[in-house]
């Protein structure tokens, strides 16, 4: 969400004991990286019910360029939540691992979702499918066959790299193989999710 003038006058107010180590994707603690809630800082009055706002600031990666509203040298976000339970770094976590739903919608958007193509609503029901169905693909495919940040590598990246290998196929021994260039800077990631996909097993 946006912060306001009085969420950066809130957060400027937090002392440092109330800021909790934020967790990793992996549930450990995150170097650097902290939580507090504002809820009881900012005027809720009109928000629905129970809504709480969560604040979190991180030490920013090496180069990258901080905004007006960022504090004392640390990226800030915020997020708002109506839940009444847990601990705020379980919250936060949780709020970050939802944010790639969003990232899969705006993917599928950019793949063929921007604009119908056909003229029938039936014909563009399948169209939506299959759309659909291919990030499904792609998605899986990255979880199960690539390793480190190729994994979140979005659709144009991996037709880029993945999809449009220029490679030559060579028959000997009565197989067919595919060669790609020793120096391409993806073969290795290409190989391995190759035999990886390989390697599993046939749902039939």
């Amino acid at each position: 969400m946006t912060i306001t003038e009085d969420m950066h006058q809130a957060i400027l107010q937090l002392p440092d004991r109330v800021w909790e180590p934020a967790y990793d994707a992996g549930a450990p603690v995150r170097p650097g990286a902290w939580v507090a809630e504002l809820t009881g800082l900012l005027d809720l009055s009109s928000w629905p019910a129970r809504m709480r706002v969560i604040v979190r600031k991180e030490r920013p990666h090496p180069g990258a360029q901080l905004r007006f509203t960022d504090v004392g040298g640390h990226r800030v976000t915020c997020f708002a939540t109506d839940a009444i339970t847990g601990q705020l770094a379980d919250l936060e976590l949780r709020h970050r691992r939802r944010a790639r739903c969003q990232d899969r919608i705006r993917c599928a958007k950019d793949t063929g979702l921007r604009g119908l193509p056909l003229h029938g609503f039936a014909q563009n029901q399948l169209w939506c499918e299959r759309v659909a169905m291919a990030c499904e693909l792609t998605a899986w495919m990255a979880m199960l066959a690539l390793d480190g940040p190729a994994r979140g590598w979005e659709p144009k990246r991996l037709r880029l790299r993945l999809f449009t290998a220029a490679g030559r196929l060579a028959r000997g021994g009565r197989r067919l193989r595919l060669r790609l260039a020793a120096t391409w800077p993806w073969a290795t990631a290409f190989t391995t999710c190759w035999q990886r996909l390989n390697t599993l097993p046939a749902v039939t």
